[in-house]
């Protein structure tokens, strides 16, 4: 056993309802031994720490993310301002990277959203061909939902003007039905499906890379929920970069049509007391609303009246449940539009949930229900993992696609809590417009203020209370993700915690996103100490 370590004369927020505040902690063989106040632990021997009146929160979980693609696309051409304002400023880059590899090497970029640029438009196949025709080039949308490629690319997929659309896809054509280079959805994979696969030692090693990102902003746990089983399985990525020195405990999603020809999971695998698990199968339901690719009613405003793209049926949910069920895992969906969360809702209604502890049925994003799917999303415990920070960094798209009064309506946080559902935040990173999109800061600040970055409203009825906001990143998510011990402070849970260098309960809401990690601790080590400039 080693000695205590007591931690006095702090603001800790312990995200535990019985007990919410505290100044001290004891810290035992890396778990909480006892909490309270200071005067508790004046008899206890052991390393006492002064925390100097700072802020003191448990470590964040960021219940919906991808840690894989955000590792990888900040090696890729930065497609948001201010490296990117315009196509041209694109195309620039495109060559750019032209000239630093060989013609058979893919150029890739991520992030472009063009809500932003001030071409107002997407790039297409012609302006990333001005920047070369010899390689080929695949720039991923913001939103990952839809990426758009040139013309090397699209030969060397097959894609011409006599290529179906593929079921749950779509491939952009001029009036000439000749292919764009955009595609979205599911047209997506007859691109990436031809791209060379990376090795594990470079995932691995890109995630073990990224965890240092991650723990300054006070992440502890994460997920990934575009996991797969097929051609590299992440479970062993993981566990990989775990040995080199990935800190996060993480919990993984199959992507089910990636194992649904075998959707056995051994128990070894869905093991929660592994830092590294399976937590759950994903489903697509629909696409993204920036991308206009969601399944809503009404349509999308525009002159074409575009419902978005249906990516599931009641049969391919019931049959995903069945497996998710068997492996005693949990069902996530994919759903932003109305009638894409009213599909998961309606054919599972009635239904008996399968998990003992937390929900069977997840249902990510959520960002347009009904009130009538909110009241039987209640009855049946279905979880909701909505992006706060999607509003806040992606305005300029809500407002064209949607017009401000229904943008307001959408991720109804407040109405969410209100008509009991168990929700848990997430930040999605890397699939915003955002420079920092995994900030969680950024997407706290945007759900208590429901304010958008260029300061539209976002819709105030639906904001919540700072403190709201915290458990929704700490206790609400570990509910959700199921991880073991952690998301509070309380007795018999791991120490992982964070040091703010202000305090979120007291600073204005606006400056939130300000807000800087100072340390970050997991299992009462520290893993992250903020630089002192100098």
């Amino acid at each position: 056993m080693t000695s205590d370590i007591i931690y006095v004369n702090g603001k800790i927020f312990t995200a535990n309802p019985e007990q919410p505040f505290a100044s001290a902690m004891v810290i035992r063989d890396g778990r909480i031994h006892r909490i309270g106040e200071e005067d508790e632990m004046e008899s206890m021997e052991g390393e006492r720490i002064d925390l100097q009146g700072r802020r003191l929160l448990p470590g964040l979980i960021d219940a919906h993310m991808h840690p894989l693609y955000l590792a990888n696309s900040s090696k890729q051409i930065p497609c948001l301002p201010p490296v990117v304002e315009s196509i041209e400023d694109l195309v620039t880059e495109v060559h750019k990277a032209r000239k630093l590899q060989d013609s058979e090497s893919w150029i890739e970029g991520w992030g472009y959203d063009e809500g932003k640029l001030v071409d107002g438009r997407s790039p297409s196949r012609w302006d990333l061909d001005k920047a070369t025709t010899e390689s080929p080039v695949i720039i991923t949308r913001t939103c990952t939902h839809i990426i758009v490629v040139n013309s090397k690319a699209l030969e060397l997929a097959g894609i011409n003007k006599d290529t179906k659309d593929p079921v749950g896809g779509k491939i952009d054509r001029n009036p000439d039905g000749e292919p764009t280079g955009v595609l979205r959805e599911n047209a997506k994979d007859l691109v990436v499906k031809i791209m060379p696969v990376q090795t594990m030692e470079h995932e691995s090693n890109a995630l073990a890379d990224l965890s240092p990102k991650l723990l300054s902003h006070g992440i502890t746990a994460m997920t990934d929920l575009m996991a797969k089983k097929n051609p590299v399985d992440y479970l062993a990525l993981y566990n990989a970069a775990t040995d080199k020195g990935m800190k996060q405990r993480t919990v993984l999603y199959y992507i089910w049509g990636n194992i649904k020809d075998d959707p056995f999971l051994a128990m070894n695998e869905t093991n929660r007391e592994h830092a590294n698990h399976v937590g759950g199968i994903k489903v697509f339901a629909d696409g993204s609303v920036s991308g206009r690719t969601a399944w809503v009613d009404p349509p999308f405003l525009g002159r074409n009246e575009n419902y978005g793209i249906p990516m599931t049926t009641k049969e391919e949910l019931l049959r995903a449940g069945e497996a998710a069920e068997k492996n005693q895992v949990q069902l996530v969906v994919h759903a932003m539009g109305e009638r894409a969360i009213d599909l998961i809702v309606d054919t599972f209604y009635g239904k008996k949930g399968w998990m003992e502890e937390g929900p069977s049925i997840r249902i990510e994003h959520a960002a347009m229900p009904s009130k009538k799917a909110l009241q039987h999303a209640s009855e049946m415990g279905i979880a909701f993992v909505p992006q706060p920070i999607f509003l806040y960094a992606e305005i300029e798209s809500y407002l064209t696609n949607l017009g401000a009064e229904r943008t307001k309506q959408t991720y109804p946080i407040r109405s969410m809590l209100d008509a009991g559902i168990m929700v848990a935040f997430s930040s999605d990173a890397p699939a915003t417009a955002w420079a920092d999109p995994v900030n969680p800061f950024v997407g706290m600040m945007a759900a208590v203020t429901r304010m958008a970055h260029d300061g539209t409203d976002t819709g105030q009825e639906q904001s919540i209370d700072v403190e709201t906001g915290i458990m929704l990143y700490t206790k609400g998510a570990q509910e959700v993700t199921r991880i073991p011990d952690i998301g509070q402070l309380k007795p018999g849970y791991h120490a992982d915690f964070i040091i703010l260098d202000r305090d979120i309960l007291t600073v204005k809401p606006e400056e939130i996103g300000d807000i800087r990690v100072e340390a970050t601790y997991m299992a009462g080590k520290k893993v992250f100490q903020k630089e002192i400039a100098v």
